[in-house]
């Protein structure tokens, strides 16, 4: 049985492709990609969660991203964080020296704009295209096929990823050069941030209050205040569970991408800043792999 929910798939010519990095977003998004008719190659770290991959769909393994990559049209890429993201692509055994001229490598990793233009660069060199695509929806718009794509790079380049990464997708978007994918994710990220301490602090108000917070979400979620945030996570913070959805460390991990970029660009985030250090509060009382709507405990 694949760990993947329904999806219609659109039709596309299929393709040789490899998708290196099988976590919690990369296994479905693989996945998806099999069972939308492409030939799938794929790697991954730990050579036992690629081996439990080609056990639930029709794919290979490879031993190293290099041969992963060997033949492939497109290579796709969904790892940790920039050093990651460099350790798979580049070197001897990395993506790029297995790729051939006028392949496509798209990026999946939540990175910096300065790794995806570095990347671009190095790739163009070899006649090899590259996007930077990181996404949103979590894993369950993995699973279930409905992530939102940002994209940056070149305008032929996203033409032709665009139909196949729509298997594991609803909306896939070209936002402009390369980098502007990451920088949109960095976008998102400050928004979430805030709108999660926002809740946080209005449930827990209501709950000090005495009042019935599942209700009182009920009603307000038709409101102006209506989120995802909130219809999706709101029930589950006033009954105390965070064991699902994206992790406490990988907030902070994005976050300081938006500090970066922040202090590169002049861009003021006093609440995004604010909200980074109530996430490393959560890291101290022990929470690195809660649920990011885990911000209500520090209240």
């Amino acid at each position: 049985m694949a760990s993947i929910g329904t999806k219609t798939y659109e039709p596309t010519s299929p393709l040789n492709v490899s998708f290196i990095g099988l976590g919690v977003m990369g296994f479905p998004m693989a996945g998806h990609l099999a069972q939308a008719g492409h030939a799938v190659r794929v790697y991954n770290r730990t050579p036992s969660k690629a081996r439990e991959w080609t056990q639930e769909f029709v794919g290979t393994h490879a031993p190293t991203p290099r041969e992963a990559a060997e033949g492939a049209d497109m290579v796709f890429v969904c790892v940790g964080n920039d050093d990651d993201l460099r350790s798979v692509v580049l070197g001897p055994d990395g993506a790029l020296a297995g790729m051939k001229p006028g392949s496509l490598l798209v990026d999946h990793t939540t990175a910096s704009a300065k790794v995806a233009r570095e990347l671009y660069s190095t790739a163009r060199d070899q006649e090899v295209g590259f996007i930077d695509a990181p996404v949103s929806g979590g894993q369950a718009g993995a699973v279930n096929g409905v992530l939102t794509v940002m994209c940056g790079g070149d305008q032929d380049a996203f033409d032709r990823m665009r139909p196949v990464a729509l298997a594991y997708s609803r909306a896939v978007t070209r936002i402009g050069e390369s980098g502007a994918g990451q920088l949109a994710k960095m976008v998102n990220q400050i928004c979430i941030a805030g709108l999660v301490q926002g809740l946080s602090e209005g449930i827990a108000f209501g709950m000090k209050a005495g009042l019935d917070m599942k209700l009182v979400l009920d009603v307000i979620s038709k409101g102006a205040a209506q989120s995802w945030q909130m219809e999706n996570r709101g029930a589950t913070m006033v009954d105390g569970q965070f064991d699902f959805g994206f992790a406490v460390d990988w907030m902070r991990k994005d976050l300081s991408l938006v500090l970066d970029e922040s202090r590169s660009n002049g861009a003021r985030v006093p609440v995004t800043a604010l909200v980074d250090q109530f996430y490393a509060d959560l890291q101290q009382m022990g929470g690195n792999r809660w649920d990011t709507s885990a911000l209500i405990k520090r209240l």
